[in-house]
């Protein structure tokens, strides 16, 4: 191929990418790549990095090194610049799973029950409404043993400060400032494909023949 000399190719690997089963991975999709030399760019775009087998399951990790010498293999003369991840993972799935309305009705109701069950089990670990009869008799004068004009208003506050805290009723945010659940779901997604990168990359050097293995260190 005709490569452009001293073209410098940046290079930026995705984290994460889905293909079907016997699908391809191309540059395109592993990584968002930019060159001065728009010829080479899209030369680069279609180069095939991975053909997916039965045999390689449902995760493959691709490592940035593979990368760069399926670049230098395509356009020997270019200056490769990465950033970024030094792998990307590739989740094979046929279709997306569909959600199941009664395993969904059943977790929303477990959770719904849940919940309140744990919202009223700490009102009566910190004895809340003899606080509440107190508060009562404190601004009245008068002890109440039933005052539900302090505890109907403090009842509606705190499922208006459950929506406030996450940020979302039912589909509806009030901005795009990510909530606590969404954070934490990230940070649980990051660790399990950081987890599973590993694992793959240690099962990719365990079939490396320690000859190999002697020679690239």
């Amino acid at each position: 191929m005709g490569s452009a000399a001293n073209s410098t190719l940046y290079l930026r690997l995705r984290k994460r990418i889905l293909i079907k089963p016997g699908g391809s991975v191309t540059l395109g999709q592993a990584a968002r790549i930019f060159s001065a030399d728009s010829a080479m760019e899209s030369r680069l775009q279609t180069l095939l990095l991975h053909q997916h087998k039965s045999k390689d399951g449902n995760r493959v990790v691709i490592d940035l090194l593979q990368i760069i010498q399926a670049i230098r293999e395509a356009e020997a003369e270019v200056d490769i610049e990465p950033f970024g991840d030094p792998q990307v993972l590739v989740v094979v799935l046929d279709n997306p799973p569909k959600p199941k309305m009664l395993v969904l009705a059943a977790a929303w109701l477990l959770l719904f029950f849940g919940s309140g069950l744990a919202i009223m089990n700490f009102h009566t670990d910190v004895s809340m409404k003899e606080v509440h009869i107190r508060i009562t008799e404190l601004v009245t004068g008068r002890k109440n043993d039933h005052p539900l004009w302090f505890q109907i208003p403090y009842s509606i506050g705190i499922g208006a400060g459950m929506i406030v805290f996450f940020n979302r009723l039912f589909r509806k945010r009030f901005n795009e400032e990510p909530n606590p659940l969404e954070v934490e779901l990230y940070i649980y997604e990051e660790n399990v494909n950081d987890c599973v990168i590993a694992e793959e990359m240690y099962k990719k050097n365990e079939n490396i023949p320690m000859k190999a293995k002697i020679h690239n260190d």
